[in-house]
């Protein structure tokens, strides 16, 4: 494929794969990857998103040449009559709109008209960069209308530089979890002084944010699972919490 690639465009897969490999901050090297694939798509707008499995929502948004507040009704109600990205999410390769959607009949739907329309959106084409089960983020390409939709050799070139940015977000996303980490760590060592919780519970208490089982989070500690059930009344009593949950609010 970049063999086919004149030397602009080759300068310009050449750039983005130097900001991929820059991940650690990943809203900041999304952002300048957008860039990057505008000029090399010769597209309009930009947006990318992480699915959250939980909220079963799509959050964590960047974007180029879109409309904040208009996003925004994305976030609220768009997402939830989107008739295309739950699609193309499941595709595992670049993926063209019309792939999911025809265009004409895209063009009738209140996604594209109130949506879609109000920022210029027109032709688009989706990757969705996947980590076994576990969305990481996707890039989402579109150019106006007036322009030529996207073709079958841009297709294949998103389709090369898919895998790199699927490759960057898994390691944006280790450096977040290590950040967060070590950031809880201390939140929960600051409160465990506050309420005068032992050693022993403190070390609960952080193995209770890392999450899991009574069985596990009692393994992780070295106890019983009734011995950490005792360690859990103790620390409700010290707290004024009655549940697990209230109980990571007050300390973390």
């Amino acid at each position: 494929m970049l063999t086919t690639l004149g030397a602009r465009d080759v300068r310009l897969v050449g750039k983005l794969m130097a900001t991929l490999a820059d991940s650690e901050d990943r809203d900041r090297m999304r952002i300048r990857a957008g860039e990057v694939l505008l000029d090399l798509m010769r597209a309009d707008q930009f947006a990318s998103f992480v699915w959250d499995p939980v909220a079963h929502t799509f959050g964590d948004r960047v974007f180029l040449n879109m409309d904040p507040a208009n996003l925004d009704s994305y976030d609220a109600y768009f997402q939830f009559r989107d008739p295309i990205t739950l699609q193309l999410k499941k595709r595992a390769r670049a993926t063209h709109v019309n792939e999911v959607l025809e265009q004409p009949e895209l063009e009738r739907t209140e996604f594209f008209n109130d949506f879609l329309a109000r920022d210029g959106l027109h032709y688009g084409m989706n990757y969705h960069g996947h980590d076994g089960v576990r969305h990481v983020g996707d890039l989402r390409i579109w150019r106006r209308r007036g322009k030529a939709n996207f073709d079958r050799a841009e297709l294949a070139l998103l389709d090369v530089i898919g895998p790199a940015f699927t490759s960057a977000m898994r390691t944006a996303h280790r450096f977040a979890a290590r950040r967060n980490g070590g950031d809880r760590t201390a939140r929960i060592g600051v409160s465990a002084a506050r309420y005068r919780l032992t050693p022993r519970e403190t070390e609960v208490a952080q193995a209770l944010a890392e999450g899991g089982t009574d069985a596990t989070i009692a393994e992780a500690c070295g106890m019983s699972v009734p011995t950490l059930r005792t360690h859990l009344t103790h620390m409700f009593a010290k707290t004024g919490t009655g549940s697990r949950a209230a109980l990571l609010g007050a300390l973390l």
